[in-house]
């Protein structure tokens, strides 16, 4: 089951890079045709920007998400003792190498993994939850993120996440040119209807990208959480651990400094409290905290 899973996720990276690619694309060409003329030049230029943002990720992304999420590394277990033995306790039970630790002062609890594999994975968690869950509560939160680094979630989010962020910035240079002024290429465009309805599709194009690019990696995202609590219950082998950890979870508050981009990463979402949620669950970053607990009671 577990080598499936990691497999499982290894194509799934295959296509949500498939995905995120094609929206780089679509948005390069409609870019190059609104303000260069040349739809072939916006692919190639857009297509570059990703290779660029999705190398640095996946070669720094650890240091790159810490920073993005103001969390400070600790060294040893003399400044963390329990945090750090648990994470340790639970590398060990899932079968991956001690990932490097990092904490965030924030009283929101809240925790999270990345990185590009198991060999080159960090665990982050706030001062909140250090100081609300007691050991069994923290061990199914760290047993989570080990699922996580277990089976490659963090590859898949972390190439996600870097999509994203460089789908926004073609956007926000987009959006600059239509602010400021747009191309005096005309000439290299047809001006009959059909260049009409080019431009406003292209328009449309670069508004609803991004929206698709969320969308993408907010599915994802929730698919995951679900994966993860029941890999949780599998490594401590102590469903009421995680059971307890998430009500908990259902009564933070937001936390006060994150980063928008990295919210899929959390173990639950940092940017709004639990009880309020959108109607649909569309653009939730995560499943329903009362339906991840359903599910972990009916194990």
């Amino acid at each position: 089951m577990l080598y499936q899973q990691i497999a499982r996720n290894k194509r799934r990276t295959i296509l949500v890079m498939a995905v995120f690619v094609l929206l780089v694309a679509l948005i390069g060409a409609a870019v190059g045709y609104l303000f260069a003329g040349s739809t072939t030049g916006g692919v190639i230029i857009a297509l570059v920007i990703a290779v660029i943002y999705v190398s640095i990720m996946v070669g720094q992304s650890t240091d790159v998400v810490m920073s993005m999420n103001n969390a400070r590394e600790i060294h040893s277990a003399d400044e963390a003792p329990e945090l750090w033995h648990i994470v340790e306790d639970m590398a060990l039970v899932a079968r991956v190498p001690m990932p490097r630790v990092f904490i965030i002062d924030d009283p929101s609890p809240n925790a999270f993994a990345t990185g590009n594999n198991p060999e080159h994975a960090a665990v982050a968690a706030t001062t909140g939850l250090m100081n609300i869950m007691n050991r069994e509560e923290l061990e199914g939160v760290m047993a989570h993120e080990m699922t996580h680094v277990r089976n490659y979630d963090i590859r898949l989010q972390t190439i996600a996440l870097a999509l994203t962020a460089a789908i926004s910035l073609l956007v926000n240079f987009a959006s600059n040119f239509m602010w400021f002024g747009t191309s005096n290429r005309r000439d290299d465009r047809d001006e009959g209807i059909g260049g009409i309805f080019a431009i406003i599709g292209s328009v449309l194009l670069i508004i609803l990208a991004p929206l698709a690019a969320s969308l993408v990696q907010m599915a994802l995202s929730r698919q995951r959480e679900y994966q993860a609590d029941a890999g949780a219950v599998e490594l401590t082998r102590n469903p009421q651990g995680m059971i307890n950890a998430l009500k908990e979870l259902q009564h933070a508050e937001p936390m006060k400094n994150v980063d928008p981009a990295s919210s899929a990463l959390y173990i639950s979402d940092p940017k709004e409290n639990a009880r309020h949620r959108s109607l649909s669950g569309l653009f939730d970053t995560h499943p329903p905290l009362a339906a991840r607990i359903e599910r972990l009671e009916k194990m």
